[in-house]
This record gives structure tokens, C-alpha cells and sequence, in this order.
């Protein structure tokens, strides 16, 4: 006799997003790993992003796919991942929407552990825990904490389950009821950052949790390993995390933000500080990473609060078509 299989009291739709068409053999790893979960999804939506040959391409690969189902549709809105996500959302039939990138792949419980915290009544949204793939040999200068660049957990966050600030966009999920009621994502660069900020804004007793044992496998190019990606990321996601806080008023604050700053210094001078000053090279650059990381990161935001503030900015408005 085989082991009853996990089973959930919640339907869940899990949502991937697509838009390049070198990614193909990724969006097919991605969905072989919801097929393997220990709780299978209910549906699974692939939304493709403006591109009518990975439209049709998907369309026809996953056709008659059941159990769960595939579902492929195109992008409704004139925006990138924000509103392809808010497409998806809006024609799911599972009680919770789970959000996975098409260049991670799911280890088999992940959906299971994704889906159990929603137990709680109080509980609004859970994340999971990206773990970076990486193309190449990581480079001995990048900062663990600053592994968020390209979308993965870094140092810093919690180790076992507990309330958080800000999920990460790369393995999410959330209350589709919940979610509509916040109007879907308002951006397409920081969703993950406006979906917590109004879901807490709305509902300030609700929780929500991170919980790092739902782990998926982050798929890191080689250009995401450079020293011009690096600084490029540091200053222009805060430079646009700017932007993205006037569109979300006061539901925006930089609390999360304070939280980091402060958790990234003491664990990179407690970790690098005494390796460096052993002589270890990688420790004394990586740590001289960390504070250029934050210099631009504040530089970002405070030109994107310049920006904001001018008479000539244009913040881009709802991705509506």
C-alpha cells in the first residue's frame, strides 16, 4: 500500500507568467514541477506577455494537459508581470493564487507548505523561499544579502516561519478574494511590494508569512552575476520602488526597507568584518559590495523621490488597456 497523498482544504491556481522565448525549455521545467507537488494545484494558468509565437507554441504544447489542468492566455493589459499576473487572477477558480516564475522550478512539497499556513483565518498571503540556480560559479565579491537582485532569499530573512513585511514575487501566494478586493497588482516591477503594502494597508490585522521550508530553484543567468548588474540592480529598483510609493499613497512606507538596511550591516560585519581582517579577500569585497549596495540604494530612492516630486515627472498609471 502507497502513502495517502497530502490533500489541502483549499483549491489553488498557480499562476506562471511568461514572455521570453528562450525561457521555453525553463517554462517547461517550471510546469513538470507542479505535476510532482505532494498537494497538486487545482489549475495551473500560464499567462504569456505579449508574444503571440510563445502564445501559440504554449497553447498547443499544453493542450488536453490534465490534472491539473493547463490553462494558456495572453496578457489582457498593456503593462509586463504586474498585469499579466492581475489576468491570470481574474479568471482563477482556486481559493488561492500561487505565483511561480517561469525560470524556477518547485521542489515537490512546495505547494503543500505553501498552502497549509491558510489554516488560519488570519492568514492573507504566505512566500516562499527562492534558492539562486545558478549558470556559473558565483562570483566571490557578491554579498549574501544582497541576493534579492536577482530574486532569490538572501541573508537576513527569518529561517523558520513568521510574519513578514514583503514576499517574494518568485514563489508567492495570496487569497484570490483578498486580491481582487486591493484591484490586483498596481505595477508591474514591484507587484510583490504593492500586493503586501495594500493587503496590510486593508486588513492590518490579517498576517502575512513567510515560510522558507516552501523552497523553489531560481534560475541566475550569467549576466545576473555581474558587477554592472549588481550596482545597475541597487540603484534602480529603489529608484523605482520611489515611484511605485506614490502610486501606492499611504499604503507606501519604507519600514521594510530601515528593517534590511540594519539587518545587512550587522550580519555582513559580523560574518566579513573578522574574515576580512584575516586577510580573507573575498570577505573584504564582499563587504565593500554591501556598502556600495546600500549607497546606491539610498541614491536610487532619493532620485526617484526627486523624480516623483518634479512638475515634469510621468508615473506610470495602471496597466489598463
Amino acid at each position: 500500500m502507497t502513502a495517502a497523498q497530502p490533500q489541502s482544504c483549499f483549491t489553488a491556481t498557480v499562476v506562471v507568467c511568461a514572455y521570453l522565448d528562450e525561457r521555453w525549455p525553463l517554462l517547461n521545467r517550471c510546469i513538470r514541477s507542479l505535476f510532482e507537488q505532494t498537494v497538486l494545484p487545482d489549475e495551473i494558468i500560464v499567462c504569456v506577455d505579449h508574444n503571440p509565437g510563445l502564445f501559440a507554441l504554449a497553447r498547443l504544447h499544453f493542450a488536453g494537459s490534465v490534472r491539473p489542468s493547463v490553462r494558456v492566455v495572453e496578457n489582457r493589459y498593456r503593462g509586463r508581470l504586474g498585469s499579466a499576473r492581475t489576468t491570470a487572477a481574474e479568471i482563477a477558480r482556486g481559493d488561492i493564487c500561487v505565483f511561480l516564475d517561469d525560470d524556477a522550478y518547485a521542489e515537490p512539497r512546495w505547494l503543500e507548505l505553501m498552502l497549509a499556513p491558510y489554516s488560519q483565518p488570519s492568514v492573507v498571503a504566505v512566500g516562499g523561499a527562492p534558492l539562486p540556480e545558478y549558470s556559473r560559479p558565483r562570483p566571490q565579491w557578491l554579498p549574501f544579502e544582497f541576493d534579492w537582485v536577482f530574486g532569490c532569499a538572501y541573508v537576513g530573512l527569518p529561517t523558520t516561519r513568521q510574519p513578514t513585511r514583503r514576499l517574494i514575487g518568485a514563489a508567492m501566494s495570496v487569497r484570490r478574494d483578498a486580491l481582487n478586493e486591493i484591484g490586483g497588482f498596481h505595477s508591474d516591477n514591484h507587484d510583490d511590494m504593492d500586493m503586501c503594502h495594500r493587503l496590510a494597508t486593508r486588513w492590518p490585522q490579517k498576517v502575512i508569512l513567510f515560510e522558507p521550508a516552501a523552497t523553489v530553484h531560481h534560475f541566475v543567468p550569467p549576466e545576473r552575476l555581474t558587477w554592472r548588474y549588481f550596482w545597475r540592480r541597487c540603484f534602480f529598483v529603489n529608484r523605482g520602488k520611489a515611484h511605485a510609493h506614490r502610486q501606492l499613497d499611504s499604503d507606501g512606507n519604507l519600514a521594510a526597507d530601515r528593517a534590511f538596511v540594519m539587518s545587512t550591516i550587522r550580519s555582513a560585519a559580523v560574518r566579513e568584518g573578522p574574515r576580512a581582517v584575516r586577510g580573507d579577500i573575498g570577505a573584504a569585497l564582499r563587504l565593500f559590495a554591501v556598502i556600495v549596495g546600500i549607497v546606491l540604494a539610498a541614491l536610487g530612492y532619493a532620485v526617484g523621490r526627486y523624480e516623483r516630486s518634479a512638475p515634469f515627472a510621468k508615473i506610470s498609471t495602471r496597466r489598463r488597456a
